[in-house]
């Protein structure tokens, strides 16, 4: 019986040792080289389609202001005689006439349609804005959450080699007769949960490689580089000051304003409206038997009468007097929800510095040494293998949770970035392990 178990020992050693060199490469999709946080926005800001789109619709929309400023065309039209079918004296009609118009927009309507096209330019400028921020934080959460993974794969592998470890005294204590069959069993069910975490932890890791090559618009099974440590500094930035940099550089509040300043124009253009803008007409005209090029120059002038349609022209008024105040509701609620969502990213980021800190400085320290304890007592025959299995799971997960916490701060940290709106200098990435 003793040799059954001894022989199931070996067989558990030699399983560790295969697990641990088959468990070393990582997926395919991952390449030797590193992979900085720098890179990452850098490319993603140059070539991720939703920017793209957004820059190439405000490109669309600056095209739209002089349109709007400009002159109605210039009017030109010409007249000839094809037939006549009475006798009449020469010179009693013209034959050939030609005229040009010109509308001279003195009411300043086309000022206020290119006012109203600046504003609408200046809102899809924000969107351009808001795509950015949003594909950054896409991108730089995803970069944490990588490197979180890799992270804790080390910390599984690290977790395996100390199982062998403890499973090489269990069989030197087991052929002494101090060590029970039912440790080895104990043992190598947690090797079987280490083993199915780190695949988990592979599948987790191809999921945001390919994230990362579409958000950076590259084929999903690019091979992409380790992440590396990304310094990220602390929140200098005083409470007053994100409130006011929310209300100033967030773009949901800018492009707010800007829809506000369009419906004020079209309050104005509605206004306008009531004044005629005349056209200017010259007509030269040349007579059936005359010598002369033009026979007749005449002038005229042309507007319409909008005073006599009362009801539509101030409808259109109302209309816009309407509209501007949703616009102007429309920005309150945005400023309203702006403020709101910077306490809900204030409140996140400080909830998960506090578990930064409580795991870095107290819990995994603490869980360290309990563990040490342990197998140090195991080791020496003071303690058995069920207390130092639950120490090693223990300090095992306070570990992988601590830096779950850590990857949680720093996307906290990147998401408020893009709530506020503006850079505030919290990330530095560098090539710290660059090879």
């Amino acid at each position: 019986m003793k040799t059954t178990y001894l022989s199931l020992l070996s067989l558990f050693l030699i399983s560790l040792a295969r697990a641990e060199h088959h468990a070393a490469p990582l997926e395919s999709g991952t390449s030797s080289r590193r992979l900085s946080l720098d890179e990452v926005t850098a490319v993603v800001l140059a070539n991720n389609p939703a920017i793209k789109q957004a820059v190439a619709q405000w490109e669309a929309k600056k095209k739209r202001i002089p349109q709007e400023a400009a002159w109605d065309d210039l009017r030109v039209s010409g007249m000839s005689r094809t037939a006549r079918f009475v006798n009449v004296p020469p010179n009693a009609f013209t034959d050939e006439s030609v005229s040009i118009e010109q509308a001279i927009p003195i009411s300043g309507k086309n000022r206020s349609r290119a006012r109203i096209a600046a504003a609408e330019a200046i809102a899809t400028y924000e969107n351009v804005r808001r795509q950015q921020l949003d594909a950054m934080t896409k991108a730089r959460v995803a970069y944490f959450k990588l490197a979180n993974a890799y992270a804790q794969i080390e910390l599984n592998d690290k977790n395996l080699g100390s199982l062998r470890q403890i499973a090489e005294i269990s069989r030197s204590k087991y052929e002494v007769g101090t060590q029970t069959a039912a440790d080895v069993l104990i043992a190598e069910t947690e090797a079987s949960k280490l083993l199915e975490a780190r695949r988990d932890l592979e599948n987790t890791v191809a999921a945001l490689q390919s994230r990362l090559n579409v958000l950076m618009n590259r084929d999903a099974f690019t091979p992409i580089g380790v992440p590396v440590a990304a310094d990220v500094r602390p929140i200098t930035t005083r409470v007053d000051l994100l409130r006011a940099l929310v209300l100033t550089r967030r773009p949901e509040v800018l492009s707010a304003t800007a829809k506000l300043n369009a419906q004020q124009s079209t309050v104005e253009l509605a206004r306008r409206a009531w004044i005629p803008d005349p056209s200017v007409t010259v007509q030269g005209q040349r007579y059936n038997s005359a010598s002369q090029g033009v026979s007749e120059l005449d002038a005229g002038i042309s507007f319409n009468v909008p005073w006599t349609n009362y009801r539509k022209y101030s409808a259109a008024v109302g209309e816009a007097k309407s509209n501007l105040a949703a616009a102007q509701q429309e920005l309150e609620r945005t400023q309203s929800e702006s403020v709101g969502a910077l306490r809900e990213a204030l409140q996140k980021t400080e909830t998960a510095h506090h578990h930064v800190e409580l795991f870095h400085d107290k819990l995994i320290p603490q869980a360290r040494q309990a563990f040490e304890a342990s197998q140090f007592a195991y080791e020496a025959g003071k303690s058995g293998f069920t207390e130092w299995i639950a120490a090693q799971r223990s300090v095992r997960d306070l570990e992988a949770m601590g830096r779950e916490h850590l990857a949680d701060y720093q996307s906290a940290l990147a998401e408020l970035e893009s709530v506020v709106g503006a850079d505030l200098g919290i990330f530095d990435s560098k090539l710290k392990d660059a090879k």
